[in-house]
């Protein structure tokens, strides 16, 4: 039997469709949003509001609050490549069986050494102890900043942690190990929807079953690389390699764990599920505009099917991180920026003729109503960004 061919345009059909980039396809559900791309980056705190209003029937950036503060419905944790994300419960599970769990084995190794460094006698008691009075706190008391928490337990506060050539609290670092461990959860921010500083709670407090029951990492693995190949496949070995941040052999056995089938595609060999082979229909013409590090954008390591490999040095920062894009029928085809006025400034970096172009300036026009007064930089802006801000 002949090994399935998929194409450019045929990934282009898929991305397009699954990823909820036309009218038809999207929907006011945060949560299926969410777990329809696997989960919204959140390293930039806009990008999760932006990524998610991009692909709502009615754009609300309080119906992207309320999912994540109110309704719980989807949570913020650390995951693959130490990224942070919103995920939806299931997915949330998934990616920290599967990848969170060896980064916080290191971060916990790493804060036994520094407190060794920092003169604690017995740092694995001190640790569990540390631990033990933060989770008891959050529990007793509810969410608060990591600050507050210094405040509340001046003993961990007052032990200091050496990091490179400075020292941090104790308790801040305790914090962030408890995160990746998942037993604590990042909860409102300190300040408002574009604030990257967010206030701690214990993780079942926050939500039931925390990141939920223990799961083999080899399970985590296949049923994470299932919720990738359903999104983004046909995909390389190297792309979900690369978006997990796995090894070579867990990306092989997870792959094998699925019972991926090998398709051929147009620049290499690349993977699907044995139950999509099937073609996707043309989803006819789409633009949108989304936010830097949006998970279309990062979802492959291989971009050549949807970006022109001329313009990668224009959308992309040499640590690979792609600044706010102008997508049009599953491509990328320029950027965007907000300015200092408010005023959402598109240049475009390829030929879309003049439909496209009057769409993109309509997507602009709307997401200037949209953010109103509020006015954000790009933590990650893409090269191309500075002459749009000139």
């Amino acid at each position: 039997m002949a090994t399935p061919h998929l194409d450019d345009v045929a990934r282009r059909h898929r991305l397009v469709t699954r990823h909820r980039l036309t009218a038809a396809h999207r929907t006011d559900d945060v949560a299926a949003i969410a777990d329809d791309v696997v989960a919204l980056h959140s390293t930039d705190p806009v990008t999760v509001y932006l990524s998610a209003a991009a692909r709502m029937t009615t754009p609300s950036l309080q119906a992207v609050d309320t999912a994540l503060y109110e309704d719980r419905t989807v949570l913020r944790h650390h995951a693959m490549r130490r990224t942070l994300w919103v995920f939806g419960h299931e997915h949330a599970r998934l990616a920290h069986h599967a990848a969170t769990v060896d980064v916080a084995a290191v971060q916990h190794r790493n804060l036994l050494a520094q407190l060794t460094a920092g003169g604690v006698d017995d740092p694995a008691g001190w640790l569990a102890d540390a631990r033990a009075a933060v989770h008891e706190l959050l529990v007793a008391e509810g969410p608060m900043p990591a600050r507050r928490v210094g405040l509340r337990l001046p003993e961990i506060a007052a032990t200091s942690v050496p990091i490179g050539p400075g020292v941090q609290p104790g308790h801040a670092r305790v914090l962030l190990v408890m995160g990746f461990e998942g037993q604590v959860l990042r909860a409102r921010p300190t300040g408002t929807w574009i604030n990257g500083q967010y206030r701690w709670a214990a993780a079942e407090s926050w939500v039931p079953g925390g990141v939920g029951a223990a799961l083999d990492r080899r399970s985590a693995a296949a049923g994470l690389a299932r919720a990738y190949l359903r999104v983004f496949g046909p995909a390389t070995r190297d792309d979900l390699k690369w978006w997990a941040g796995w090894t070579v052999a867990l990306t092989k056995a997870a792959l094998a764990d699925v019972g991926a089938v090998e398709v051929t595609l147009d620049d290499g060999t690349g993977y699907v599920l044995p139950d999509d082979l099937d073609e996707v229909p043309d989803p006819g013409p789409s633009v949108a505009l989304l936010p830097g590090l949006d998970p279309t954008t990062m979802g492959w390591k291989a971009r050549d099917f949807h970006l022109d490999p001329a313009i990668t040095g224009e959308m992309f920062d040499r640590n690979g991180n792609g600044g706010p894009a102008v997508w049009v029928d599953g491509r990328i085809a320029g950027g965007w920026v907000q300015r200092r006025d408010g005023e959402i400034a598109v240049r475009m970096l390829a030929d879309v003729g003049s439909e496209a172009r009057d769409a993109a300036d309509a997507a602009a026009h709307a997401l200037r109503g949209l953010l109103g007064d509020v006015r954000f930089t790009v933590r990650f802006p893409a090269p191309m960004q500075a002459q749009l801000l000139a």
